[in-house]
């Protein structure tokens, strides 16, 4: 049961990222074109934060993982969860390097620049969530792989391939 409330919330994570990217373009576009120009930082111009498509998707499919287990769905789970922990991880490189850089804009946006900011500071809070929880995901995945690979009839058939062989492993 725990793992469905933890798939959950890799979805909300998604759902309230793609709320943030809807909110920074509502705020980025009403900009005034002002003496230093407007202020368009690098996750705004990447859709940095509309990148919650993939966490949306991946939670979709760890839930369909659990109600129906198979091989294909759980390689599924784990691309998607390994495609997770990549933009997670670009996500946050991105967000560091808008956060260390701030360039000088018209006083009239000045206010909706140091928002969006703020906003990026609430997503870096955020990115690791999702990275845990998506390289927690693909580890477990992958153990669940092996398992289903590794199983007591597959064990069986390789011990007695390996008996039928004088003790010597089966290649």
């Amino acid at each position: 049961m725990l793992a469905v409330w933890l798939q959950a919330l890799q979805i909300l994570i998604g759902i309230f990222h793609i709320f943030m990217w809807y909110f920074i373009l509502v705020l980025y576009m009403g900009q005034i074109k002002g003496t230093f120009g407007i202020y368009e930082p690098i996750t705004y111009r990447t859709g940095c934060t509309l990148w919650g498509i993939v966490f949306i998707i991946s939670g979709v499919f760890l839930i369909r993982v659990a109600k129906h287990p198979s091989q294909r769905l759980v390689v599924l789970a784990l691309i998607t969860n390994i495609f997770c922990v990549i933009t997670a991880f670009i996500a946050v490189v991105l967000t560091v390097i808008e956060l260390s850089k701030f360039h000088s804009v018209s006083y009239k946006n000045y206010g909706q620049a140091k928002l969006g900011r703020e906003v990026s500071r609430v997503l870096l809070f955020s990115y690791p969530l999702e990275l845990a929880l998506a390289f927690t995901y693909s580890i477990f995945g992958c153990i669940d792989l092996v398992s289903v690979y590794l199983s007591p009839a597959r064990r069986e058939m390789l011990m007695s391939r390996t008996h039928a062989l004088g003790g010597r492993e089966a290649r």
